[in-house]
């Protein structure tokens, strides 16, 4: 594989590609690589010492979908995340000396990277608010949940209309109770589409109703966002922004430091370890095509 990782490569990644300045993985060099086959594996989370040192470089925002047991006819096992791999991942940030404090002080990144991580959740999944609370509180994570709206207390409509398993949402309640717990919750739309491929009036509907329903039902305020799927285009990007969120989150792997727009942020996706990735790689390739800027 060669010490230079092109990891980003491997995958077409949502979103415009201006901004380079930000650490990715083809510009960090990994010691430990050689033990996989793929390079591709360098995408995901499974473990820390491959990111180690990428991880010292910036502040890291992990992401996850589902924590959980993956129930049959799954699609895209590569979202699902068992509870004992959680608590594995999160005892070994803990024990290298990683704080994961309230989302709001990790994002925006205003300074130099000082061990800490940005744990954030997408979708709502009453399966993350069944095995995650406990994991989290024993090490004393805070934890983001990026939330759609207009499907609480339902199911991942989104994904079942593409074929993927039924899976239940966090419902009023619930979300209270992740709230009670020291956690935070952001806006993931109203519905889950891709917002970059409706018209720009209904994404602005997406991303500005979304927030004012979830601040008048949980009291809160809700200044960051996700795009769902990873799909923006500077439309959709200054509409965030004009609608009052202080950050957004994109699917784009890497670390941010303070040149990182606030509204492109960099995640790396959490998984489990595995090298059966054509499932996965063809998701990404199909998004990365729908995801081309406007």
């Amino acid at each position: 594989m060669g010490a230079g990782v092109g990891c980003v490569a491997a995958f077409p990644q949502s979103g415009p590609p201006g901004r380079r300045r930000s650490f990715t993985a083809n510009r960090i060099l990994f010691p430990r690589a050689s033990r996989y086959k793929s390079s591709a594996v360098l995408n995901y989370y499974s473990s820390l010492p491959p990111f180690r040192e990428l991880f010292r470089t910036g502040t890291p925002v992990l992401t996850y979908h589902k924590v959980g047991p993956r129930p049959a006819r799954v699609r895209l096992k590569g979202l699902y995340v068992s509870p004992q791999l959680f608590r594995r991942q999160l005892a070994e940030l803990a024990a290298a000396g990683f704080a994961a404090p309230a989302y709001a002080e990790v994002v925006p990144v205003s300074r130099a990277a000082d061990a800490r991580v940005g744990i954030t959740f997408d979708d709502g999944f009453h399966n993350v608010f069944e095995h995650a609370l406990a994991p989290l509180a024993e090490h004393r994570f805070r934890a983001m949940q990026f939330l759609v709206a207009d499907l609480l207390g339902k199911t991942n409509e989104w994904e079942q209309r593409e074929g993927e398993a039924r899976e239940p949402l966090m419902d009023a309640a619930q979300v209270r109770e992740w709230l009670v717990a020291g956690h935070a919750i952001g806006s993931h739309t109203l519905t889950h589409p891709r917002l970059n491929q409706i018209p720009l009036a209904a994404a602005r509907e997406e991303i500005t109703a979304s927030r004012k329903k979830l601040e008048d039902q949980f009291g809160v305020p809700v200044t960051h966002f996700c795009y769902p799927y990873g799909d923006w285009n500077p439309a959709v990007r200054d509409a965030v922004a004009a609608a009052g969120y202080k950050s957004a989150c994109t699917t784009r792997f890497g670390v941010n430091t303070a040149e990182t727009s606030p509204f492109e942020l960099l995640r790396v996706t959490a998984r489990y370890p595995s090298r059966n990735w054509k499932a996965v790689r063809a998701w990404f390739q199909r998004r990365g095509k729908s995801a081309a800027p406007a």
